[in-house]
């Protein structure tokens, strides 16, 4: 297909879409083939000559892929402190930039995909502040997505409505490296701009959104272009200036030291129309700020030390670090303010502290106006779908080549020098792993051509070493290869050999492969094979395309492929670090991955090998180690985690500053690297002279089954109960409904707790945690008999009868207090009355003198109250923990008390869970402790909000 065609093939596949989208709404049905023939029909007679350019085939093809894609749903946890709510539908109205942008994209994604990106940069525009609201304000927020998944193509779509609504100066920080700030540079040059920001070019072409709208008058201003040294500088910042009449700017700088003091600089200088009358300092207050931060976990951090002192208090004389203290001054020398952090790897993010701040450099960017997870498409290729999980086997991971260590081991050591030779049965070559992986490049090359996608780019990424200098060596090792292999179909010398066994390869290893990838990963496509001959008939003309490329860096390798559009860049990149960060490599089929790093985020940044492949997912591949592959599938499962956590704070209506978040930890492997986490910490915690009270629980019958069950095998462990009236002390006029037990050993309670499944949104009510901190007060002897409580309803109209363990109890009635579509929560379960039924008549007086003790030294809180006619629950657990000497009151800290109770289902008004078992719920009463034994969470690290709630000193 020539590039001419190729515009045919576009337009008539807009049309389609837009067609086949209304027939669709009107049938009230997904897109059938029926449909798209129909459509494509009626749409020959009207492109006639558009339509003698294309392959109907294909045509149909690419409509049904793309009408068989989904999308999930976005999850947001926001606040709404100091935050107005402003767009809407009217607001919306006459947007220009968002409307030729959306009008780009509809060709180059599915209209499904491009709904989603409507609605998703709708989300993250709403969560920001309207540019228009005068005053002071600050939005700082999160958007999660996946790597390799289109962030880019969201974020432009965030500053075309962000341009649209009144924004008047977006800043985009694009990564470390002059490569991968070119590439973003040259995407918001199609995407926003509408022009190339050529260097020193006379006249600046139209491309991307600027072919689809014309109008100069809208056309964006660009402070930076394309080139290599087309950061922001001296010489550009001298040329400018900017008033609040004039269309917005856009400035794609790196996070460089140098290049954002220039930017600091010119804004107090240049920009600044106002002094604050307290602090002197400048400040830009007519011209709202949008600062987009790409890849914001990497270089952004403040991995400076004492950022908040034990107690959670901040140091405001802290000293960021450089480029996170030149965010966050560029941040505060503007009044109205929105700093959106982009990143597949948030590992790094959750753990900014929540209270970072200092008085020169205002707050530190923790997100904490919202945190969107974006959710991926259906045709997204991901960790999970690469390497399963981490229990996944070989068999289970058809993309995946594993390879032994004498595979690569002599050639490239895991450890080894800058200088360093590489070398394979004693020559200066590559390794059979390697040869195979450029091979197996090639058969996908030619395949992609054969299936009429041979003017897209394919590439193939060899990252072995960080060194340049090994790099170099490599570079020169596959060039060698592949210009033997072109020389042999030249010349012909050896061909009969190598082909026959190539084709061996093919037939025998390659073509079965794919079959395998088809069908266990690809849905909704026909992908075609291809006999030997086929192969065979274009392979010569594909390797002599292929190129091989140094990736180091320059803006050169993201030209590249802006330079080869239309005709398709066959190219095998070799790099390190350079390679390791954002840079797309287009069309990457094979990945040759050696490089062992320890960090979760480093890692998955480093797998380039994610994203989309339709068309030819089947031709890809992956050779790296055994140990990576387990590795890979630990930070898959970790990752997952850490998105099913956030979506149990988002179903609970927390805000980012109100629930914390915890990730997987490995023996071997590192969450980031250690000076990001310096505010995480490892789960230890203890619960001595606590209370816990399950009030969350889950809408699952499954799961409130399996709860019931474990209930009734505890309680029938117990043996005989005794009424629960049947009391060390009973207060006068008191009655209980309910079975007592005593002297029940710890393990009983222990093996309850294991049994039990705590709802994953109760970060703080764990159940294997606490079983565990019961074992390790276990050993100083504490907590090793228990009193165990099932507690009823006093009788009444509304009674509900269950027997549990052979126990018959009266069901509690609880309402849910929110609407969850994932979880049955309350406000409170137990009774203030509940934690004393253990207590004998001294301990009962003790407490409640103590409760009262306590009442009169809170006199602000307590005025105009009466005094507790009953013990409190903190101090029940005092005296049950230090004894009071004075009148003979031991300490009981060898006995904890568990209270147990049913909820009646029907009650609950949770329409998943009105005929299932009851609920089973409890609550323990710790007695307080001299003890310093805690229990560690090692499995987990968890961020300052979690660590602060565990620890309560969050606000």
């Amino acid at each position: 297909m020539t590039l001419f065609n190729q515009k045919a093939f576009d337009s008539i596949l807009s049309m389609a879409q837009t067609m086949l989208r209304l027939a669709a709404e009107r049938a009230q049905s997904a897109v059938t083939p029926e449909m798209i023939g129909k459509e494509l029909n009626r749409l020959a007679i009207l492109m006639e000559e558009d339509f003698a350019l294309v392959d109907r085939e294909a045509l149909v093809d690419e409509l049904i892929r793309r009408s068989s894609r989904t999308v999930g749903e976005n999850a947001t946890l926001a606040s709404g402190e100091d935050h107005i709510p402003w767009l809407d539908a009217e607001r919306k109205k006459g947007w220009t930039y968002w409307r030729r942008y959306s009008e780009y994209m509809e060709t180059r994604i599915p209209w499904i995909a491009l709904d989603a990106l409507d609605l998703a940069t709708d989300e993250v525009l709403g969560q920001l502040e309207d540019p228009r609201r005068e005053g002071a304000w600050d939005r700082r927020g999160l958007v999660v997505g996946h790597v390799q998944s289109g962030k880019t193509g969201n974020y432009t779509g965030l500053i075309c409505k962000a341009a649209d609504a009144g924004y008047k100066i977006v800043i985009v920080l694009a990564g470390l490296h002059n490569n991968l700030r070119s590439q973003t540079q040259i995407r918001l040059d199609e995407g926003f701009l509408g022009f190339a920001t050529i260097a020193d070019a006379d006249e600046l072409p139209a491309v991307g959104v600027g072919l689809i709208d014309t109008d100069a008058a809208v056309r964006p201003n660009a402070a930076t272009n394309r080139s290599d040294k087309g950061d922001f500088n001296t010489a550009i910042a001298s040329k400018m200036n900017i008033s609040p009449e004039q269309r917005p700017w856009l400035f794609v700088v790196k996070k460089n030291k140098t290049v954002l003091e220039r930017l600091l600089h010119w804004i107090r200088n240049r920009v600044a129309n106002h002094v604050d009358p307290v602090t002197g300092q400048k400040l830009v207050a007519n011209l709202p700020l949008l600062v987009i931060d790409d890849e914001s976990d990497h270089g952004s951090v403040d991995t400076g030390e004492d950022v908040v002192d034990e107690f959670g208090v901040p140091d405001v004389e802290h000293q960021p670090t450089a480029i996170n203290r030149l965010i966050r001054s560029i941040l505060h020398h503007f009044t109205r303010k929105a700093y959106v952090g982009y990143t597949a790897t948030p590992f790094a993010n959750i753990f900014i502290h929540n209270r970072g701040e200092t008085g020169e450099h205002g707050p530190d960017l923790f997100p904490a106006a919202f945190i969107t997870s974006l959710a991926a498409p259906s045709n997204y290729v991901g960790p999970g779908r690469v390497f399963g999980s981490a229990s996944s086997t070989p068999e289970d991971l058809p993309l995946v080549r594993p390879l032994a260590e004498d595979d690569f081991n002599s050639w490239m050591p895991p450890r080894h020098k800058n200088g360093y030779r590489p070398r394979w049965k004693g020559e200066e070559q590559i390794p059979d792993s390697l040869a195979e992986a450029v091979r197996s490049f090639l058969y996908a090359c030619v395949l992609r051509k054969l299936r009429g996608q041979g003017n897209k780019h394919s590439s193939m990424l060899v990252h072995v070493t960080r060194f340049t200098s090994v790099q170099n060596a490599v570079v020169s090792q596959v060039t060698a290869y592949v210009r033997d292999l072109k020389g042999r179909y030249t010349r012909g010398i050896d061909l009969a050999e190598l082909e026959a066994s190539m084709r061996s390869e093919y037939e025998l290893v390659f073509a079965p492969g794919m079959r395998r990838i088809r069908d266990a990963l690809v849905e909704g496509e026909r992908l075609e094979d291809f006999s030997w001959s086929e192969v065979r008939s274009v392979l010569p003309d594909v390797l002599s395309d292929i190129r091989v490329r140094e990736i180091n860096g320059s803006a050169k390798d993201a030209l590249d492929y802006a330079e080869n559009e239309g005709t398709g860049l066959k190219v095998i990149a070799i790099g390190g670090d350079k390679l390791a960060r954002g840079l797309t490599l287009e069309g990457l089929c094979t990945s040759y991955f050696l490089r062992t790093a320890r960090m979760y985020d480093t890692l998955m940044q480093m797998g380039r090998w994610f994203g989309y492949r339709d068309g030819y997912l089947d031709v890809c591949r992956l050779y790296t180690s055994a140990e990576m592959i387990k590795w890979f599938g630990h930070i898959a499962d970790a990752a997952e985690e850490l998105r099913q956590e956030f979506d149990n704070m988002v179903a609970a209506g927390a805000t980012p500053k109100q629930f914390g978040l915890r990730v997987k930890s490995h023996s071997v492997l590192t969450v980031t690297s250690r000076a990001k986490m310096r505010n995480a910490r490892a789960m230890q915690l203890t619960y001595a002279g606590d209370l816990l009270q399950t009030i969350v629980f889950p809408n699952q019958k499954e799961d409130i089954s399996s709860n019931f069950a474990a209930a009734d095998r505890f309680v029938i462990t117990l043996g005989a109960s005794i009424d629960l009236n049947d009391q060390y002390y009973l207060h006068e006029g008191q009655r209980w409904s309910g079975h007592l037990w005593r002297d029940v050993p710890a393990l009983a309670v222990i093996s309850f707790l294991r049994d039990y499944r705590t709802h994953p949104a109760s970060f703080r009510i764990m159940s294997p945690l606490i079983a565990d901190f019961i074992e390790e007060m276990n050993k100083d002897r504490e907590l090793v008999r228990w009193t165990v409580a099932l507690i009823g309803k006093d009788s009444g109209s509304d009674d509900s009868v269950r027997a549990v363990g052979g126990c018959d109890v009266n069901m509690l009635q609880r309402r849910r207090a929110a609407d969850h579509s994932d979880r049955y929560s309350i406000k409170t379960l137990i009774s203030p009355r509940d934690q004393a039924i253990d207590l004998t008549e001294t301990e009962w007086r003790a407490a409640l003198d103590l409760s009262r003790k306590t009442w009169r030294n809170d006199t602000e809180r307590n005025e105009g109250k009466e005094p507790p006619l009953e013990p409190r629950g903190p101090q029940i657990r005092k005296v049950l923990g230090e004894g009071v000497a004075d009148i003979g009151v031991p300490h009981r800290r060898e006995r904890g008390l568990l209270m147990l109770y049913l909820l009646d289902p029907a009650g609950a008004e949770v329409p998943e869970i009105v005929d299932a078992d009851p609920v089973v719920a409890w609550a323990i009463s710790f007695p307080s402790s001299t003890s310093d034994r805690m229990v560690s969470n090692s499995k987990y690290i968890a961020n300052s909000v979690l660590w602060g709630g565990l620890n309560d000193w969050v606000e």
